[in-house]
């Protein structure tokens, strides 16, 4: 596939003219996706799909055409002349931008990840054993995630990655379930079975009587999956350069120094050890991490081609929304299974939604528990617990009311497939958190 994107690539520059200059930017995807219920698969398949983003630039003009390519030589070549020459009619049209920037030097990067997954089979009759009986739901996907990049000067960049992602839960009865997650690179029938086994163990606990609470602050513990919601809740518009510059950042107050959080909280982009490309579709590598927050300060920003042309910083290769794609926390000295202990009496939060803003210049959040919340008192789960509403600040979460982070994470795909698989995730550890606000 590698060598069918260059051909292509080759084919497209080829057609410039003059001054002209041509990116590609190409997406595919071989995956694997089973739809799980009551245990049983209801519904597996196989998408296979390949799409080009071929982009038109004369001095400040530029226009982009996406096609969708057949995997026939000749008959994707005749898409791309077709593009192209209807570019080229576009750009007298359309206005300078000022704001363009596309990269210049040439920075050859290959990677191509070793495929050692199970085939979709194998994993899902692992996950349907590893259940015994429990009703299962949920979806398995998997399989090779493909990007590159070619421009006019000659700059190609590839990346073949392959990960799955089992997206499950345990269902007891009603609005009862235990929510869990396996995902990674290579997979381990044990590994599974443990989480399996966690599940089950408080899908036993919501069998109980439920607890209500009133309402005030408590000592809780927050999961890697309750973290990835406030993180990606963050990501849409918070670390992002042109977020800052233009006050929309929720963490505009750690940004210019006014707040912190503690100094046990370290924050980056890790292209390295994450599934997505370590270059952006205006063809800058990314750096292998971007320091976001250094133990507790702010450290940096993702900074987009176009925030790099309007402020005058060099491009560290962020998409244009300037969203991360490979968050990574790091993990501090609490060791998870001691967690619980730890935690003595309080909440057991393994899961958040519908998570808000409340007050975003004071990086104030609000959302809801779901699923398995417990009530663990002396360090032994007891009850669970209804569903609650939080309200909390990111500087008390993270900072003066930071216990300590476990020394273990998780890594936490994105279950997205929307139009494509995601390739985004996260690395988290888990959180013990005092004087947590729990509004009704």
């Amino acid at each position: 596939m590698q060598d069918y994107f260059h051909a292509l690539a080759d084919h497209a520059t080829g057609r410039i003219r003059g001054e002209e200059r041509l990116t590609c930017h190409f997406q595919g995807e071989d995956s694997d996706f089973v739809r799980l219920n009551n245990g049983r698969i209801r519904q597996a398949g196989h998408v296979q799909q390949r799409t080009l983003s071929v982009r038109l630039i004369d001095g400040q003009r530029h226009a982009t055409e996406q096609l969708a390519l057949a995997g026939r030589a000749d008959e994707d070549r005749r898409r791309i002349d077709e593009a192209v020459n209807a570019l080229r009619e576009l750009l007298p049209l359309l206005p300078e931008d000022p704001h363009l920037l596309i990269a210049e030097e040439v920075h050859h990067s290959s990677r191509v990840a070793e495929d050692r997954l199970p085939s979709a089979a194998d994993a899902v009759d692992a996950a349907i054993a590893a259940a015994d009986g429990a009703d299962l739901v949920g979806l398995y996907a998997g399989g090779g995630i493909h990007v590159g990049f070619a421009n006019s000067h000659g700059q190609r960049n590839w990346m073949t990655s392959h990960s799955f992602n089992l997206d499950f839960s345990l269902y007891l009865r009603g609005d009862k379930a235990v929510k869990s997650s396996y995902a990674g690179f290579d997979w381990s029938d044990a590994e599974l079975a443990g989480k399996m086994a966690a599940a089950k163990r408080e899908l036993a606990v919501l069998a109980r009587p439920a607890r209500k609470l009133e309402r005030g602050g408590y000592r809780v513990y927050l999961s890697p999956v309750a973290i990835r919601e406030l993180l990606g809740l963050l990501s849409w518009d918070s670390f992002g350069l042109k977020h800052v510059r233009t006050c929309q950042s929720a963490l505009l107050q750690l940004a210019e120094g006014n707040d912190n959080f503690s100094a046990e909280f370290h924050l980056r982009e890790n292209c390295a050890d994450g599934v997505a490309a370590g270059f952006s579709s205006d063809g800058f590598v990314r750096p292998a991490a971007v320091e976001l927050v250094r133990a507790g300060r702010h450290a940096g920003a993702l900074v987009s081609a176009r925030s790099a042309q309007e402020y005058g910083v060099p491009a560290n290769g962020a998409s244009a929304e300037e969203m991360p794609d490979s968050l990574d926390l790091l993990g501090g000295e609490l060791p998870r299974d001691e967690a619980a202990q730890r935690l003595g009496t309080g909440v057991w939060i393994n899961n958040l939604w519908y998570t808000n803003f409340s007050d975003r210049p004071a990086g104030r959040i609000t959302g809801m528990t779901r699923f398995a919340t417990l009530w663990v008192e002396d360090g032994e789960v007891v009850a669970p617990l209804d569903v609650m509403r939080f309200d909390e600040t990111l500087y008390r979460m993270f900072g003066s009311c930071l216990l300590g982070l476990t020394a273990e994470r998780d890594l936490l795909l994105d279950s997205d497939t929307y139009f494509r698989r995601s390739s985004g995730s996260m690395r988290l550890p888990g959180a013990l958190v005092e004087d947590f606000t729990f509004t009704l």
